[in-house]
């Protein structure tokens, strides 16, 4: 769902008191500061994916400090990660500075005092989401606050999947949105050890790549050009290392996909709208081209043909 919290062609006071409101809903409480007389208007627009709130932010020069007070009265236990687009941010948090620049990401945890200052028009993107959802040592964490993320190594393969996450989180259902969330937290976990000098387990290296390539070949079940080299290339992964991740399962990354695909199938198979789409229709939704290559494979998979799972399921339900 989203939501637009523009500001509008407004006076100066009202200009800076709904702000101020859109801030404190959107985030947390803030004292924010507005570096022009005539501040452009701003807006935010939010959408949440299970655990994490993206917002997309778009305002003119200013400056957004939260202080201890405002701590004390609200205690957010949440974290929020900045990828900045266009503007040079400089934050400021546990005793350090730094300059976020576009494409750079950086890290703030609203449990502490902080400061950020833009001194000319900027849009961003924000991930708001609970400290306890980001599974790093608070040491780790503690010492990342206000450091500048650039688009290198394991920070440039979260900053693309975070943004291409918030690009598509519109068009999420719930129980892919919040798997998705799972998955950028993951990476995000291994950016932070990764910064920190430690590695995690070779296991929950591959357990990660794994469920982000899983969600990839999910969103994508329905295109029938879907194959393993254009699933290593958009995961940013060789072709060896994943079939390498499938194979520890036990599976191929093409018997997988034919297995999710055929189970999609046998579902809609089941629903009201198969008489209108019919089997070859539904067989197309889901990425099956040849009627007679599905009819055989779902043949060995449930036992009977698709017309005669379609009526069994209609005289048992």
């Amino acid at each position: 769902m989203s939501a637009e919290l523009p500001t509008g062609p407004l006076s100066a006071a009202e200009h800076a008191e709904m702000w101020h409101a859109a801030v404190a809903t959107a985030y947390v409480p803030m004292a924010v500061e507005f570096l022009e007389e005539e501040p452009a208007p701003g807006t935010i627009s939010s959408h949440r994916l299970g655990p994490m709130r993206i917002l997309q932010v778009r305002a003119a020069p200013q400056t957004a400090t939260r202080t201890r007070r405002m701590i004390e009265r609200d205690e957010s236990a949440a974290l929020i990660l900045t990828l900045q687009q266009s503007g040079t941010a400089l934050k400021e948090q546990d005793g350090r500075e730094a300059l976020i620049r576009p494409g750079s990401f950086s890290i703030t945890d609203a449990s502490r005092t902080f400061r950020k200052r833009v001194a000319e028009d900027f849009v961003f993107t924000s991930f708001h989401f609970p400290r306890a959802a980001l599974d790093v040592e608070e040491r780790h964490l503690r010492a990342l606050t206000a450091t500048a993320f650039a688009p290198e190594g394991s920070a440039a393969l979260a900053a693309t999947y975070l943004a291409g996450m918030a690009r598509e989180a519109a068009t999420l259902d719930e129980a892919v949105g919040r798997r998705a969330a799972a998955t950028a937290l993951d990476l995000l976990s291994l950016v932070v050890e990764d910064r920190c000098g430690r590695e995690r387990p070779p296991q929950a290296h591959a357990a990660a790549s794994l469920a982000r390539i899983k969600d990839h070949i999910l969103r994508n079940l329905g295109d029938p050009d879907l194959s393993p080299s254009g699933i290593a290339e958009a995961n940013h992964v060789s072709l060896r290392f994943l079939h390498k991740l499938f194979q520890q399962e036990g599976a191929t990354v093409g018997a997988w996909i034919r297995a999710q695909r055929l189970e999609r199938c046998g579902r809609d198979l089941r629903r009201p709208m198969a008489e209108q789409a019919g089997v070859a229709g539904i067989a197309r939704r889901w990425g099956f081209v040849n009627s007679s290559h599905f009819s055989r494979a779902f043949r060995a998979t449930y036992g009977m043909a698709p017309r005669e799972w379609q009526l069994l399921g209609r005289s048992e339900g």
